[in-house]
């Protein structure tokens, strides 16, 4: 048996969450081109699904092999919820709220499965469940600046409340089926069925051209790149490389601690909106981040039984 090694995981876990933090930003961009969110959907899903594939065809082929009965028909909840919805949700979020805070709610999810493990599967957890609630409320609360009514845009916080919910869902399934199955057949397949909804949704051959160039956007509005190739990168080092990264980390550390240390993607967002996007937050709502971010890391280590690394954005 091959001897784990902790430091490689830890380096493993950080690079992927620095590359979704980094994802964000660059879907923004993305997304300030002719593609709807939709499409922008399809194409990331669909090229993350090829690569995948080709993966799996070059290198473990037995994950080519479509899963049957009740396993396939989770993937399947999967691909709709965990993928599709999500995807769908996170995009229009990260368009309409600033950065961080469509990210801080979205990392509410683990808070969700926590109260889901504790009241519908009537799991043990510990009393520390009851603060990371409320610090992770508390927090949100802060951030939005509620005592001055909602000033975020209204459909963007449904959009990232959504997304939370399908990330907890995508993460209860997926904890499900990577226990019993391969974790790289159970993502392929789930991108496979996410590919074929989102197509019949909006076609990816009705995509407009990605030809020319788009401004970056932000404190790189003077600076341009090629649609085509900010969609490449969302799709290689947005997608499919974080998650590998997280799926051989997984390999070399406890799931526990690959969760934890992924929490770090809405401070790398926060960061990115700062120095990117000229986003800011005031003192106090920097407080209420930390908060919600306790609040999640609280959450996530109050279960006593420890669960599957978070799937990916």
């Amino acid at each position: 048996m091959t001897a784990r090694n902790p430091r490689l995981g830890i380096v493993l876990v950080l690079i992927g969450a620095v590359l979704f933090g980094l994802n964000g930003g660059v879907s923004r961009v993305a997304m300030a081109t002719p593609l709807t969110p939709e499409l922008f959907t399809t194409l990331r899903i669909t090229g993350a699904t090829l690569v995948f594939v080709l993966y799996a065809a070059l290198f473990r082929r037995s994950a080519l092999k479509r899963p049957t009965g009740t396993s396939f028909l989770l993937i399947i909840g999967l691909g709709l919820v965990g993928v599709v919805a999500l995807q769908l949700t996170y995009n229009v979020a990260i368009t309409r709220l600033p950065l961080g805070i469509a990210l801080l709610i979205e990392y509410l999810a683990p808070v969700l499965v926590v109260l889901w493990v504790r009241f519908v599967r009537h799991e043990e957890v510990r009393p520390r469940m009851w603060l990371a609630v409320s610090l992770a409320l508390v927090g949100l609360a802060v951030v939005s600046r509620v005592w001055n009514g909602l000033t975020f845009d209204g459909l963007g916080v449904v959009m990232a409340l959504l997304a939370a919910v399908s990330f907890a869902a995508y993460f209860l399934i997926a904890e499900h089926n990577v226990g019993v199955d391969d974790p790289l057949r159970v993502i392929l397949w789930a991108f496979v069925v996410a590919t074929v909804v989102m197509n019949l949704i909006e076609p990816i051959w009705e995509s407009p051209g990605l030809g020319g160039s788009t401004s970056m956007l932000g404190r790189l509005e003077d600076l341009s790149a090629a649609p085509w190739l900010v969609v490449a990168w969302v799709v290689v080092f947005g997608t499919v490389a974080p998650f590998f990264l997280q799926m051989v980390a997984l390999r070399q550390i406890p799931a526990t601690i690959v969760t934890v240390i992924a929490m770090l993607e809405p401070v790398i967002a926060n960061v990115l909106g700062w120095a990117w996007f000229r986003e800011s937050l005031t003192p106090v709502q920097v407080l209420g981040a930390l908060a919600v971010l306790g609040g999640i890391v609280l959450a996530q280590t109050s279960r006593t039984t420890a669960p599957a690394a978070l799937p990916p954005q």
